[in-house]
């Protein structure tokens, strides 16, 4: 005969520390007993999997961590250029960093280790950088015992450096800053000692504040600054910090970061329309000594030229190809309107079973097309495919910034005839012109695109060209000029991430520095999930400027 047994005892037999096996919390019931068993058995089973499973990772990263060694001391033939074998290790440190910050989160006990470990090995900072002390009190200082007065009985010290923006005509400066938590006693009760938590850090037991990291993400993600040589600006400031020291703070900011970028992603992916586009993103393949073809990704949102209320943001994802699967992968449960260039695999995610999904596409490229022409030789007819698309966006130029309803009613009476004109001309200069020749080829793949290319004319919506993605995609080509390639398929699922934050920043007219390293310090002082949504860029600017009016 099976028996109720008790949850209450369940629960708290359950929430104890298993291998102490306290006689004094073990439940006397059987079936309580056996139930509490099952339940822990099946928590140690799924955390030895999470366990096992990071330190597979760790230790396919370390893997390709001593093939890079081995690329820059082994044969001359073997060696990589030292610059690139730097920024090829710094996104493998950052990946090791992401995992690490990953198991810290998922057990304390690592996360206590591991931080005293760091205050261990980091190092003290340079005399002659100034101090500035912050002192943390406890919320009371009566004893909890007599209530009676405390007095200051000693003191936790730690220092961390700290970095002051840069403001117009003021020279920027690095200082350490160091918090003190006196500790206070009671003279009347032994052992009552009051003192306050120490503040939460990013890198508990490291040394940089949100604000240093903040400033480190920026230059490496904003500037296209590599961190070897951060670090080098560092050492003529007398900070001797290695790169892979700050590869470690990126990997942990990036760690924390994470799941705004997740959140900002699901956001654009319910929007009415989306731009899209995908670019290469050269990453070394350490295993065969050379550099693979993986793909940076972007959606973007800015619905401001028909008045849209979504904010604009543009979201980056890293896939190591660019076949229809990564296509269909990043567009998932997307239904609405994307405007892109004609790759194929746009076409087929759209076309595939149970897609909802209409592709607009994109006027630009098809002028790049006689463009090219005529930069070859005189060509009177490609001048003239020009001057016409240049009459659709004088319209556009003209209409940009009223509603959809307008821009679609000034379009119907201006600009389809016009179109219609230009098919008609478009039919009759191939029936003309050689089949072979590169201005066939423009003209074919202009009609081959057409239903697409005109879908702009029925939906206010919807912009000529798709501009708007490639303008995002910029800093990847100045990243790529840089540093050449990634270190790591983790480093570029990192810069995807942490880029995603600071380019929607600059839509938004926000000063990337301030917002992430505001945000950082939210989020390791434990802001709430449900509250994730106020830490978006968008948010936080309209949060910031109401902030301001008050202020006024």
């Amino acid at each position: 005969m099976v028996r109720d047994f008790d949850h209450n005892m369940l629960i708290l037999w359950y929430e104890s520390p298993i291998m102490s096996l306290d006689p004094d919390v073990l439940p006397d019931d059987v079936d309580t007993l056996r139930a509490a068993l099952v339940a822990t058995q099946a928590a140690l089973v799924a955390e030895r999997a999470e366990r096992q499973r990071l330190e597979e990772r760790n230790e396919r990263l370390e893997h390709f961590l001593q093939q890079l060694r081995r690329m820059q001391f082994g044969k001359r033939s073997e060696k990589l250029d030292p610059d690139q074998l730097n920024l090829a290790l710094e996104d493998i440190e950052q990946a090791v960093a992401l995992c690490q910050a990953e198991a810290e989160k998922a057990e304390p006990e690592v996360k206590r280790r591991r931080s005293a470990e760091r205050r261990r090995s980091r190092g003290a900072l340079p005399p002659h950088l100034p101090r500035i002390e912050i002192v943390v009190e406890p919320e009371a200082t009566a004893c909890p015992c007599c209530q009676g007065s405390m007095h200051v009985i000693g003191e936790d010290r730690s220092e961390r450096l700290d970095i002051i923006p840069a403001r117009y005509q003021v020279i920027p400066g690095s200082s350490p800053r160091t918090t003190r938590r006196p500790k206070y006693g009671c003279r009347a009760c032994s052992g009552a000692v009051v003192q306050a938590p120490a503040p939460a850090r990013l890198i508990e037991g490291g040394l940089p504040t949100e604000q240093l990291v903040a400033n480190v993400l920026t230059g490496k993600y904003a500037d296209h600054m590599p961190l070897y040589r951060q670090a080098q600006a560092l050492a003529r400031q007398g900070i001797e910090i290695d790169r892979s020291t700050l590869a470690f703070w990126v990997g942990y900011a990036a760690a924390e970061l994470m799941p705004l970028w997740e959140l900002m992603r699901a956001d654009l992916l319910s929007s009415a329309k989306l731009f899209v586009d995908e670019t290469r993103a050269p990453v070394l393949d350490p295993g065969r000594g050379r550099t693979k073809t993986g793909y940076f990704w972007a959606i973007a949102r800015d619905d401001r030229p028909w008045r849209g209320t979504d904010p604009p943001a543009v979201v980056y994802t890293y896939a190591p190809g660019r076949g229809t699967e990564h296509a269909a992968g990043l567009l998932r449960d997307f239904t609405g309107i994307i405007q892109t260039d004609a790759y194929i695999a746009y076409k087929k995610v759209a076309n595939g079973d149970g897609a909802a999904m209409t592709i607009a596409y994109c006027w630009a490229h098809l002028r790049r097309e006689f463009i090219d022409i005529t930069r070859k030789a005189p060509a009177p007819l490609a001048d003239e495919a020009l001057r016409r698309i240049a009459a659709l966006y004088a319209i556009e130029a003209e209409i940009r910034g009223r509603s959809a309803d307008e821009r679609r009613a000034a379009r119907q009476e201006r600009t389809k005839p016009l179109v219609l004109d230009l098919k008609l001309w478009f039919v009759a200069q191939l029936a003309r012109i050689s089949g072979k020749s590169t201005l066939a080829g423009a003209i074919r793949y202009a009609l081959n695109q057409w239903d697409g290319l005109v879908r702009f004319l029925d939906d206010g919506r919807i912009e000529m060209d798709s501009n708007t993605v490639e303008r995002s995609m910029r800093p990847i080509a100045l990243n790529r000029k840089n540093a050449l390639f990634a270190g790591h398929d983790q480093g570029a699922e990192n810069w995807a991430c942490l880029a995603s934050l600071i380019e929607t920043c600059k839509l938004h007219g926000v000063n990337a520095e301030a917002y992430l390293a505001d945000v950082l310090t939210k989020l390791v002082n434990n802001w709430p999930n449900s509250r994730l949504a106020e830490l978006t860029p968008w948010a936080w600017a309209a949060a910031r400027k109401n902030d301001d009016r008050i202020a006024a």
